[in-house]
Formats: structure tokens, C-alpha cells, sequence
């Protein structure tokens, strides 16, 4: 740890200030305040909202921002040396079990070679003997098809001859008498459905494609029990959401009609509690991320 939170804290303390005033002031939640003294950022939105947050502790207690978030920085930095250290040495013990293993298959692939061998020569042999049972079979069926047709033909032809004319005037009488039938209508061809298609992924951005919708309505919804950052902009960057890009509470939701628009591009901060919802359908977010960017081309 490095020593940026005992800094804010004693800081913060010379101010008399408690946690409960430095909320007031910063409208930074308490539990935040706390994981920031601590340097526990596990329950922080996003590192961008970790870097926001210190610098707006830093300026309520009256310290250099700057240099508080530099102190940040040095530690995040060898948070992650520390991490890629433990991943370098993971392929080394790898390694070691991949030797272990190769040398016990060099044992075992022989015997598995040989008995492989052995199964598909008795698979050839009873393959073979079923062939040639079978096609004996199908000649002596085909030879008694053959006489049996023959006779049947032969008993069609003098039935049909002694019908004669007497069932040719029949057949005429009752076409005669069927009424005329009304021609069958083509049936329409049902419009296309919409489809929603996702797209590439680009770091925190992901590209989603609506077709075939003659409306591009927008549904963006904050679940109850949660609050976030919600910001809607068009293909020239200008803000679509009512009061702009701000900290959505809990239970709000935000409808808008983009059926003008060629694209939208959603930054949403939380997702666990943001739900979005184009043309009624639920879009599905592409990953686990806490902050994502979701970009929708709109194809008329």
C-alpha cells in the first residue's frame, strides 16, 4: 500500500471533517470515502470513477490532486507488476507437469496404436460380411418384385378393357356437373422481423446493428436498488438524453425516438443495474464489464 490514503485521511482530520461532511461536500458516497482512506477499491464502478473520486477528496482537504493521483498510480503500477510476475512463473510449473505427462504417453501410445489397429481390421471384416449378405438378399427381392409386377399389369389392362366406353361417358358426366371452382388468392409474404445483430468488440465498445424496424425507439432503464452513469449520443456527438449525460437513480427510466437518427452510442457505467431496450427487445450486454459503450447503426 502506498501512502495516499493515510495522507487523505489525516488531511481530512486536520479539517475536522468526518466522512458524514466530506459527503456533504464531495456528494461522494461514504462507503467510497472509506474504500479510498483504506485503498480498497474493490466496490468502485470503474478505475475511472477511482481516479475521480480522489481528485475531488484531494481538492475538498485541500491537497495537491495531482499528486495524490500520481500516488495512485504508482501503486496501481506495481499492483500489476506483481501480477505479471505470478503469470510469468505459472508456465514454468506447467511446463514441468506437460514433461511428467509426455513422458508416461511415450509409454502408453504404443499399446493404444496397437489395439487400435486390431479394432479396425475386425471392423473391415464384419463390414465386408455384412455387404455381402445383404446384396445377396436384395437380388433374391428384386427377381420376385419383377414376376409379381408382371401379373399385376397383366390383370390392370383387361380390367381397364372391359370398362370401355360406359366409364369414359361417366367420367365426362361428372366434370360436366362440378361446379367451377374459384381460383386460389396468392398469399402475402410476411414482413421481415427485426433483428437486433451484435457486433465487433473493441475494448469497452461493442457495435450492434438494427434492421429491418421502421422505428428506432430507445428504452434505458436504471433497476431498483442501483444508480448509474447514463450518456446517449448521436453519429455528430451530441448529447440525446433529457437533462444530458448524468448519474441515473434508482427506478428512473429514459425514452427516447432516435428513428431520425443514423446511430447511437450508449456509455452506461454500471451495467448490473442499467437495462436497455430497443424497439421493446432486451439488448443483451456482450460481456461481464462493469462500464461499457454500446454503439447501434441504425440501417433503414
Amino acid at each position: 500500500m502506498s501512502d495516499l490514503g493515510n495522507r487523505l485521511k489525516e488531511a481530512r482530520k486536520a479539517k475536522g471533517y468526518t466522512l458524514d461532511d466530506l459527503q456533504a461536500i464531495t456528494k461522494i458516497q461514504k462507503r467510497y470515502l472509506a474504500g479510498i482512506e483504506n485503498e480498497d477499491y474493490s466496490m468502485m464502478p470503474g478505475s475511472f470513477y477511482v481516479r475521480a473520486f480522489i481528485k475531488q477528496y484531494a481538492e475538498a482537504v485541500g491537497l495537491d490532486a495531482q499528486e495524490m493521483l500520481s500516488l495512485y498510480r504508482e501503486n496501481e503500477s506495481s499492483e500489476q507488476m506483481k501480477e505479471e510476475e505470478i503469470q510469468r512463473s505459472a508456465p514454468q510449473l506447467s511446463q514441468k507437469a506437460g514433461f511428467m505427462k509426455s513422458g508416461r504417453m511415450n509409454e502408453v501410445l504404443p499399446k493404444i496404436i496397437a489395439a487400435l489397429f486390431i479394432i479396425v481390421i475386425l471392423a473391415v471384416v464384419i463390414f465386408l460380411y455384412k455387404h455381402q449378405a445383404n446384396s445377396q438378399k436384395s437380388d433374391e427381392v428384386e427377381t420376385s418384385d419383377e414376376i409379381t409386377v408382371d401379373k399385376h399389369k397383366q390383370d390392370e389392362s383387361k380390367t381397364e378393357e372391359k370398362k370401355g366406353e360406359d366409364g369414359k361417358d361417366a367420367d365426362s358426366k361428372e366434370d360436366a356437373d362440378k361446379p367451377n371452382e374459384p381460383e386460389e388468392e396468392p398469399e402475402e409474404e410476411p414482413a421481415p422481423e427485426q433483428t437486433l445483430t451484435q457486433g465487433a468488440i473493441n475494448g469497452e465498445t461493442t457495435s450492434f446493428t438494427l434492421e429491418n424496424a421502421d422505428t428506432f425507439n430507445l428504452s434505458v432503464k436504471v433497476k431498483d436498488g442501483g444508480e448509474s452513469w447514463i450518456g446517449v449520443t448521436n453519429q455528430n456527438g451530441e448529447e440525446l438524453l433529457p437533462k444530458g449525460a448524468r448519474v441515473v437513480k434508482n427506478g428512473e427510466e429514459a425514452e427516447l425516438d432516435l428513428t431520425n437518427q443514423q446511430s447511437a452510442r450508449i456509455r452506461v457505467g454500471r451495467t448490473q443495474f442499467t437495462e436497455i431496450l430497443v424497439n421493446g427487445q432486451p439488448l443483451a450486454y456482450p460481456n461481464d464489464g462493469i462500464t461499457q459503450n454500446i454503439v447501434i447503426e441504425y440501417k433503414k
